[in-house]
């Protein structure tokens, strides 16, 4: 599995996402992201391990408290994987119309055009 992958697969649970929105605004502690979600401060803290251990979420202690970010150069990693994909579609897409189109012709040889 891929970096990018392991990312997706952690962003795959709901309340990641929450906190990874949550955290894309700005940086928070464990204390404050419990506030705003539906879940234990232990809750938050073992969703914040699985963004961390991936590599979505960087930490810093200031003062008595860890502060927890989003790291904007891991997203760059999945949006360029997803990206890749889009892309690989998109060619996938487009040679399966040219394909259909040209059994299209040879299967009216009347048609003029």
């Amino acid at each position: 599995m891929t970096n990018a992958s392991a990312m997706l697969t952690a962003l795959g649970d709901p309340t990641r996402q929450s906190i990874i929105d949550a955290l894309s605004r700005e940086p928070l502690a464990v204390g404050e992201l419990a506030r705003v979600l539906p879940i234990s401060r232990p809750a938050v803290s073992q969703h914040l391990k699985v963004l961390k251990d991936v590599g979505l979420v960087l930490d810093r202690q200031e003062g008595t408290r860890r502060l927890y970010r989003v790291d904007p150069d891991a997203l760059a990693q999945v949006r360029e994987h997803l990206d890749g994909f889009w892309a690989r579609s998109l060619t996938a897409f487009a040679q399966r119309t040219r394909s259909e189109e040209e059994n299209d012709d040879q299967d009216d040889p009347g048609d003029p055009s």
